[in-house]
């Protein structure tokens, strides 16, 4: 787990050295154990390293391959490695380290860009070609690792954080109308390759890129799974589909158990962590630590599920560690959190994953974590909805977008507002394509390629690597997800969402858990803003750069100021807090 970044000109400039250093140092949080920069003429790659496999020098990158060619710089974990090495081997490769980032030069010089096939894990990655001059960019299947490029004419820059472009230079940070739709009512999801500035794009998930030398490039979309029944999938029993859900788990988990540092578990005491935490009891992980964390109650809301995070810790006689939050460190810990975020992330469950990786960093490298269940099993509240729905974009909509059209059209400056529905216009795209059966799939299959990639999965890695603490999350392993896209939708709704995972669970872990009423991350004191939260949400709103910028209608913002907790979205968030976060990340990174 790591940061990379680089840049080349297709042109045939020397790549920029002080730009390429500029850029590593600004990912050194993601990778505090060691740096590098290789630079080749046109072609430059840096890399900041977080030591989790191969703890020796010989897996330091970028790692160059004088024999192949190859250089490389990469940012995740290839969890099935050393199978991987040994059918390399069998061909003729020889190896000189022991991690998976060497596995990945010799998968391309055998496999080309079907070498990501073969891939179980998560990865970003760019190779260059020495005697070719190509530059290979790939991604994994969920973007769980982020890659963010800027081209300026002839020349492309890519870094594993969009601040870590933009310390580079020369990136044109003017907001982009589309992308600031979907921030404002896609839950502040802006989907590849747009971000909320022009010049700087997102590589797609599951895609394999090859430049030529001259800038011309071709790319393969390598995996998206069909939410639909194969042969006797419709009639398959549910105990089945129940038996085979827990054994793709127990695989996810074993997969994700790979290194040569412990592995813990980020805990919540919902039904999810504390699965994991039950199947890697079963497999034998020795002293296994867990971590909790709460925060203090606000307006009557309680803001912790520490007694369920502590029933499984006793249950499983975890070395557990529970984090609580008073008001004053919430505060103090805003600035940083915000600073962490490559791009602005509303949830509130972004300031609890940067205080709870501060703690775990302290004790640990590598921690499991639950993500996805609830976007491949059908958790959430707007999937029920959706069975038999007769107009299934409405139905999502109303459920799940934060404002309709008309409404954000009052509420930004005419001059920031896309001509047309863009966050609506998503979804009508998305639920046409083919490959999912019924309005629940089409749901799943957008949240789960859609929503995850750009909510739950980067509010994680950017959270937990700001510390240099790696998160792997089993409920995305690709193998598993096949297999939940083709449950019947109502197996996965059964027993009020997650039935089938629900069922799952309940042949290992204690059922008070599971049958419990669902719990979210609870930060009650961004929900119910008020004191020094409004203060600090004001003074981002009404400062100089906000005005100059000019993006809200200020009569709304001052309807919002006058009574912040009567303005809630439908996903229960303050819509106080969305515009000032926007305002904030914006002025924490210089834009």
């Amino acid at each position: 787990m790591c940061g990379l970044s680089g840049e080349i000109n297709f042109d045939g400039r020397p790549a920029d050295a002080g730009a390429l250093q500029r850029m590593t140092d600004a990912l050194s949080p993601r990778g505090p154990d060691g740096s590098g920069v290789v630079l080749r003429g046109p072609v430059g790659l840096g890399h900041r390293r977080l030591k989790i496999i191969d703890l020796s020098e010989k897996a330091q990158q970028p790692m160059v391959d004088a024999g192949l060619g190859l250089t490389i710089a990469f940012n995740g974990c290839i969890y099935n490695y050393p199978e991987l090495r040994a059918e390399l081997e069998a061909h003729g490769h020889r190896f000189f380290s022991h991690g998976d980032t060497e596995v990945i030069l010799k998968a391309w010089a055998q496999w080309g860009d079907r070498c990501v096939d073969r891939f179980h894990g998560m990865f970003a990655f760019v190779i260059h070609e020495r005697d070719s001059g190509r530059l290979v960019m790939a991604r994994d299947r969920f973007g769980i690792k982020p890659l963010y490029l800027t081209q300026q004419d002839r020349r492309l820059r890519f870094a594993s954080s969009l601040p870590a472009l933009v310390k580079g230079g020369d990136v044109d940070t003017a907001i982009d109308p589309v992308a600031l739709h979907h921030y404002m009512s896609f839950h502040a999801v802006v989907p590849p390759p747009r971000t909320l500035l022009k010049g700087v794009s997102k590589f797609p998930p599951a895609t394999i890129r090859v430049y030529e030398a001259d800038g011309s490039h071709r790319e393969r979309v390598y995996w998206s799974p069909p939410h639909a029944r194969g042969p006797g999938d419709a009639t398959r029993r549910f105990e089945d589909w129940r038996d085979q859900v827990l054994d793709g788990l127990k695989t996810a988990v074993k997969r994700r158990m790979v290194a040569d540092v412990p592995v813990g578990v980020l805990l919540s005491g919902g039904v999810d962590s504390s699965l994991i935490v039950g199947l890697l009891a079963e497999l034998g992980q020795p002293d296994l630590m867990t971590f909790s964390v709460g925060f203090e109650a606000a307006n009557g809301e309680k803001g912790d599920e520490f007694a369920w995070s502590d029933l499984i810790a006793r249950h499983y006689d975890t070395r557990h560690h529970q984090i609580f939050v008073p008001h004053d460190r919430l505060m103090a810990a805003l600035p940083g959190t915000i600073a962490a975020m490559s791009e602005p992330m509303v949830s509130y469950d972004n300031v609890g994953f940067y205080l709870l990786s501060q703690e775990v960093a302290k004790h640990i490298k590598v921690v499991q974590s639950g993500q996805g269940a609830d976007e491949i099993f059908a958790g959430y509240h707007w999937y029920p909805p959706m069975q038999g729905a007769t107009d299934p974009v409405d139905t999502y909509a109303t459920a799940f977008l934060d404002r309709p059209h008309a409404t954000l059209a009052t509420q930004l400056n005419p001059r920031w507002l896309a001509d047309h529905d863009a966050s609506r216009a998503l979804v009508e795209a998305h639920f046409a394509r083919p490959g999912a059966e019924t309005p629940v799939d089409k749901a799943l299959r957008l949240d789960s390629q859609v929503m995850l990639v750009d909510d739950p999965v980067k509010r994680v890695d950017n959270m937990t690597m700001a510390w240099g603490l790696e998160a792997r999350v089993p409920f995305l392993d690709h193998e598993l997800v096949e297999l939940a896209a083709r449950i019947p939708p109502e197996h996965k709704l059964a027993d009020g969402g997650k039935g089938v995972l629900k069922a799952a669970a309940r042949q290992v872990i204690p059922s008070e858990v599971i049958d419990r009423p669902k719990g979210y991350f609870p930060v009650p004191a961004l929900k119910h803003i008020e004191g020094p939260y409004l203060e600090m949400a004001r003074d981002a709103l009404t400062s100089q750069a906000a005005r100059e910028r000019g993006l809200f209608n200020d009569a709304w913002l001052d309807r919002l100021f006058a009574e912040p907790k009567a303005h809630i979205t439908p996903l229960r968030g303050s819509e106080l807090w969305q515009v000032a976060l926007l305002e904030m990340w914006l002025q924490t990174h210089g834009l």
